[in-house]
């Protein structure tokens, strides 16, 4: 239902409000008619009943209600219901910083919560966009409780297998981010935002110094890993289209062609070990640029870690809706190997395509994980071992690409996947060769005969099972052409998996 708007400053456009986030917030009316397709907002929100802030102990408190309202126009600090994002059903809760400073008071949680068990009734996908500086003072211990209320809704909408988005305006903090705030699937914030759990002048309040600049602000957020990006809220329909085209939208039937079998190469291990050590090999990101549309990242572990040698990715590829976890070979060298941040991202993606029924792609292409004190005390070993737990305990469709290097442990937490395929020159094995022949020959002069031996070819890893399909390679072609190769190959598992025609796949 729509309720009657309460007397506000008229709408700005985005041109009118760019600049400091402080002085230029976005209002909540403002927010949901920029985001939402035009004419497609249905209100879910009841009138307030303010008998209720009567019986607290401040008796002003009824006169500060009715002043919030009429300076923001809304009657309480969300406004919640349905719309459309580009054509897709969602529905939207949104914070109004106007009224008491965004705050959240027993009336405004109890209406979150309504919305979130209403959304999760429809099916909906839920976008959340904050805007608070946390529980409402004024109300005290029963209105701070609420937020588990709300947490508790969330995470039955996510237990349905619900998507849920979150955009953080300026500025959020609190209870608002220490609950709802910090549970969506994926987490974003506008440019130049404060986020942060302690307000920094209750924090100088309390110890005497200020708040080290810079740490509550968004960007810093999103490289720290926290959260997943900074997008400007005349960004978000796209954001959000991107993500809803994962989550919510059908597998289409897929277009690349996948590349006809023919025999195995019986290629010398040491050459195709050459081969995928060259900065010219294809890699992760050519599969995400020339296989897949619509590739929305996610960075980092969204628990204050980032590891930029491993992608998480929402994408389409060959349009079949997928999470890809990934090694990026491009971001790993000398100094910089996989550490237990990265695989830490990487459960962080095969829980996201478990929970919101997502097949699953890992991409193996790393010369192996971090050997290093460091890594010791981070549990490099442990996040090895929990990765690979993840991935054969999966329900979803899961698939394993070894695209190039396959090295050591690190290899192996990407590997165990229902379907496992390799390109013709990628390999696999238990150290790199040099490490191997140092074992045993005590130098690394062996390193060739020692993988020859082991086993490590694509066309070994066939043979032996460990691999069921193998994409032809060509000689000299561009990293494009076999980026496709693969994403088709990855598509026609992913059709065959899911009960759509199958296809025919390279052996």
């Amino acid at each position: 239902m729509d309720t009657p708007r309460r007397s506000s400053p008229p709408l700005r456009s985005p041109e009118e409000r760019r600049g400091d986030p402080k002085n230029n917030r976005w209002t909540a009316r403002e927010l949901l008619d920029l985001v939402l397709d035009a004419g497609t907002f249905d209100s879910w929100d009841e009138p307030i009943d303010l008998a209720y802030a009567d019986a607290l102990p401040d008796p002003g408190y009824r006169a500060a209600l009715e002043a919030a309202a009429e300076k923001a126009g809304t009657d309480e600090s969300v406004l919640t219901g349905r719309g459309e994002v580009r054509g897709r059903p969602v529905a939207v809760v949104v914070n109004e910083f106007g009224f008491l400073a965004g705050s959240i008071g027993r009336a405004a949680a109890d209406r979150i919560t309504s919305a979130v068990r209403r959304a999760t009734a429809e099916g909906l996908p839920l976008l959340a966009s904050t805007a608070s500086g946390g529980t409402r003072m004024q109300e005290g211990t029963p209105a701070f409780v609420r937020m588990a209320e709300i947490s508790r809704a969330l995470m039955d909408h996510r237990a349905a297998g619900l998507p849920y988005l979150v955009h953080l305006r300026h500025p959020t903090t609190g209870g608002v981010y220490a609950s709802w705030g910090s549970l969506g699937h994926v987490t974003v914030a506008e440019p130049g935002a404060l986020v942060g759990f302690l307000g920094p002048k209750v924090y100088e309040a309390l110890n005497g110094r200020p708040f080290r600049p810079g740490v509550q602000v968004a960007e810093n957020l999103a490289a720290a890993g926290v959260i997943d990006g900074v997008v400007a809220a005349e960004d978000l329909p796209a954001m959000v289209d991107s993500a809803l085209a994962v989550l919510v939208d059908a597998p289409g039937p897929g277009v690349l062609p996948v590349r006809a079998a023919r025999a195995v190469g019986d290629h010398d291990a040491w050459d195709s070990i050459e081969r995928t050590r060259r900065t010219d090999r294809v890699g992760l990101r050519d599969v995400l640029a020339h296989g897949a549309t619509g590739t929305l990242r996610l960075r980092g572990t969204d628990e204050g870690e980032r590891d930029s040698t491993v992608m998480v990715a929402l994408t389409r590829l060959d349009d079949q809706p997928c999470v890809v976890v990934g090694q990026d070979r491009a971001r790993q060298a000398p100094g910089h190997a996989m550490g237990p941040g990265a695989l830490r991202e990487a459960r962080r993606g095969m829980r996201l395509a478990e929970e919101l029924g997502l097949p699953l792609v890992t991409v193996i292409d790393t010369p192996g994980a971090e050997l290093s004190p460091d890594a010791e005390e981070r549990a490099i070993a442990g996040e090895i071992a929990r990765c690979i737990a993840t991935l054969t305990t999966m329900s979803v469709p899961t698939v394993s690409v070894v695209l190039g290097q396959g090295c050591g442990g690190g290899a192996l937490a990407f590997l165990p996947a229902r379907a496992v395929i390799a390109t013709e020159h990628a390999w696999l094995s238990p150290l790199p060769p040099e490490g191997a022949s140092v074992i045993v020959h005590g130098d690394v002069s062996h390193a060739a005969e020692m993988a020859s031996r082991q086993r490590v070819r694509a066309s070994d890893l066939l043979a032996d099972g460990i691999v069921q399909h193998v994409v032809p390679e060509v000689d000299g072609e561009p990293a494009r052409d076999l980026a496709v190769a693969v994403a088709a190959e990855v598509s026609a598992l992913l059709r065959e998996m899911t009960g759509r025609t199958p296809v025919a796949h390279a052996s």
